[in-house]
């Protein structure tokens, strides 16, 4: 069986391609071009997949293996699917996700196409993430799981993909590539946006606001509001403001205060002492099993990648859910994606739309 395996150059993705070798799959190696980084770009983060050196990685591990290697371009969807749709939502006033939508609209659908054109009836990638029997499940390491950003890949997607690390903790992982010899081993993990150098996601908004949104009025600096309306502060542009935040606001008084609502047509930030939500609307919903309209359910949902899952009770609408969290949460922002779970099993997922306090 001929396998595709997304490669990025880094430790998971070619200790993923090394698995699919030793399990007797014939395999292809393929990286996709998404984003050019600068060179002070690259050497703020010491390298990353949109570095050349990268897809050098890539091409060695891959002869190294013995397999085939192709580097496809897809920058110019990369930067209509994620980079701006990431500057729109920013500059809206929402905390986009752009991994999860990178996943959706980039990696699976484009790469299985890309796949099947080369006789390939699978493709793989070095997610930390399982699928077992048309399920997608949390990865055995639970402190490198990524499934949360795995849901909108798509229900059909679920029996031609693999996830070779899916059974494997990180330290395993580097091991196996130390004696495979990859120079990567023990490289260490990327903490950013491969588009956002030096985690400063305000500078990519600024620079591409003009070009995507037509203007960048709504990224000026405005007002920081208590609850009761009264301004107390000012805050350095919505962009660089999320639901939840509490430190670099600069308002008055030594009382902590957490950003409640960002306001984009006034340019207004709602703050108050504490950012928690009793429910929150998903919109966009992705179901990987069956979910009629009505279906009602208890589950626990995630709502970013590091927190934990809270249980709840959703209630299906179509293409959206309401969740009822049974103790608060906190800051849901919108924008992120909100991820539904029976204890492993990824049930559903989508982006939340707005999040409410009250019942």
């Amino acid at each position: 069986m001929r396998v595709v395996c997304a490669m990025s150059g880094g430790v998971d993705s070619s200790v993923a391609a090394a698995v699919l070798v030793e399990q007797g799959f014939e395999v292809v190696g393929m990286t996709m071009r998404l984003y050019d980084a600068n060179e002070n770009e690259r050497q703020s983060r010491g390298g990353t997949c949109c570095s050349p050196a990268e897809i050098d990685q890539a091409k060695a591990v891959c002869a190294k293996l013995g397999i085939p290697h192709y580097t496809v371009d897809e920058r110019e969807l990369f930067r209509s699917a994620v980079i701006d749709p990431f500057v729109r939502e920013y500059a809206s006033g929402r905390t986009p996700n752009p991994c999860t939508r990178c996943n959706q609209r980039v990696k699976f659908a484009p790469l299985l196409a890309r796949a099947r054109t080369l006789g390939a009836q699978a493709m793989a990638t070095g997610h930390y993430a399982r699928i077992e029997d048309g399920a997608l499940l949390r990865a055995k390491d639970e402190s490198k799981d990524q499934s949360y950003f795995l849901f909108a890949m798509g229900r059909d997607n679920l029996r031609h993909v693999r996830f070779p690390l899916g059974g494997l903790r990180k330290a395993e992982v580097r091991e196996r590539a130390r004696l495979l010899g990859f120079r990567n081993w023990n490289a260490p993990d990327s903490q950013e946006l491969c588009f956002v150098p030096g985690g400063d996601h305000g500078e990519v908004v600024e620079r591409e606001a003009t070009r995507v949104v037509g203007s960048t009025r709504t990224l000026a600096s405005g007002r920081v509001l208590d609850e009761e309306g009264t301004v107390i502060g000012h805050h350095p542009g919505i962009h660089r403001v999320t639901v939840g935040q509490k430190k670099g606001l600069r308002v008055a008084g030594s009382t902590a205060r957490y950003v409640l609502r960002i306001l984009a047509e006034s340019r207004d930030v709602v703050v108050g002492a504490t950012a928690t939500s009793r429910s929150l609307e998903i919109a966009e919903l992705h179901p990987l099993i069956d979910l009629e309209h009505g279906t009602q359910m208890r589950a626990c949902v995630q709502i970013r990648h590091k927190s934990p899952p809270a249980p709840a009770t959703v209630v299906v609408s179509h293409d959206c859910a309401h969740v009822h969290f049974d103790e608060p949460v906190l800051a849901a922002a919108p924008g992120q994606a909100a991820v539904v779970y029976d204890r492993e099993r990824v049930l559903a997922g989508g982006w939340i739309l707005a999040s409410h306090t009250g019942p």
